[in-house]
């Protein structure tokens, strides 16, 4: 079976070192690619855009911003939602532009030096791809942070500086030796009509057009995935819906909508053993996509939820239902040792 196992993308280590000595020689084999565990401020994802991107733009006003600045997400979610920062554009700015960029690019470049190196030296194994993952547009402007009646325009703009950022690393790095998987959310959360301030009507549309051109310029040998999330701030799942129906209706629009061959999908699961929860997996239309299934959890009834998927599913990898950069570094030993065990009875 080619590449049973995704590795989502955030690792609590202090270096993208630590990370690919860790994972590289044990689950790289089965991998498409390695993230280099999205570390520093990266960790806690869109909440890094808030205070070194947003907050610090001349465009953007700050209506309301955390009580402690530093970049402790569990800590300012203790608080509540009331806490966290939220942001307008400025009166009088036409058209929002992020100019200087958004950090990614950067990032990815030092990650790749030391991806480069530990391959050279074994520790990664050949043919194994460098990933990159950036946040959906919609997750990086969402409704929480950004007031509504200036969501469109914020998303807009964001969606120009997420496509310029893709395409500043692609230009950089070789496109045999990457990959990039763009990570949705606050998406998932509005296709099942959970958003607050969002109207339900449309919901898939706004979500699907954002895909249409983010990725259709880069290179042809650069692979592209999708990672789809209910959300872990604040505990996961923060969305628990009935069934994975419109999850695999949103996975097929964007793989039909992206502009070019998706190499992969992501697609979370819940602690559920309810067949019905799993029965929309068989109206998936992979279209080449390699699907992902977030079996990796609650690893007790793992074979049960292993055996519903392959009732709906027949061919599939598995991972985790999301990145665990936000976790204790002490779980680690143990989650990569369910990843090992997960590929192990999906390949048995």
């Amino acid at each position: 079976m080619d590449h049973p196992a995704l590795l989502v993308g955030s690792v609590p280590l202090s270096s993208a070192e630590a990370v690919f000595r860790m994972f590289g020689p044990t689950l790289g084999r089965y991998l498409p690619a390695i993230p280099d565990g999205e570390i520093g401020a990266r960790r806690w994802w869109v909440a890094r855009l808030h205070q070194q991107v947003y907050s610090r733009h001349p465009d953007i006003d700050v209506l309301q911003k955390p009580l402690a600045t530093e970049l402790d997400t569990a800590q300012l979610l203790r608080k509540g939602r009331g806490r966290a920062w939220q942001f307008r554009i400025r009166s009088g700015v036409k058209q929002l532009r992020f100019p200087n960029g958004l950090g990614y690019r950067e990032a990815a470049l030092e990650s790749y030096g030391m991806f480069c190196r530990l391959r050279e030296e074994g520790v990664i194994p050949a043919g194994l791809r460098f990933q990159v993952s950036l946040p959906l547009p919609n997750s990086a402007a969402s409704p929480a942070v950004i007031v509504i009646e200036d969501i469109a325009r914020f998303r807009e703009a964001l969606r120009i500086a997420l496509r310029a950022e893709a395409m500043a690393i692609a230009a950089e790095i070789p496109a045999e030796d990457l990959a990039i998987q763009w990570d949705g959310s606050w998406e998932i959360t509005d296709v099942y009509e959970a958003v607050p301030g969002l109207r339900a009507e449309g919901a898939m549309e706004r979500n699907v057009s954002q895909v249409r051109d983010l990725s259709s310029a880069l290179p042809g040998a650069v692979m592209i995935g999708y990672h789809l999330c209910f959300g872990t701030f604040g505990g996961w799942p923060r969305l628990s819906p009935n069934d994975l129906g419109r999850a695999v209706q949103y996975a097929n629009r964007v793989i039909a909508e992206t502009g070019r061959p998706v190499n992969w999908m992501h697609i979370p699961t819940l602690d559920r053993t309810d067949p019905a929860f799993f029965a929309p997996l068989a109206l998936l239309e992979p279209a080449g996509a390699r699907i992902y299934l977030g079996l990796v959890h609650s690893m007790q009834n793992f074979p049960t939820r292993l055996e519903l998927a392959r009732r709906y599913l027949a061919d599939f990898g598995v991972a985790a239902y999301c990145g665990f950069g936000r976790i204790d570094p002490a779980q680690l030993p143990g989650i990569l040792e369910d990843h090992l065990s997960a590929v192990r009875a999906l390949t048995a």
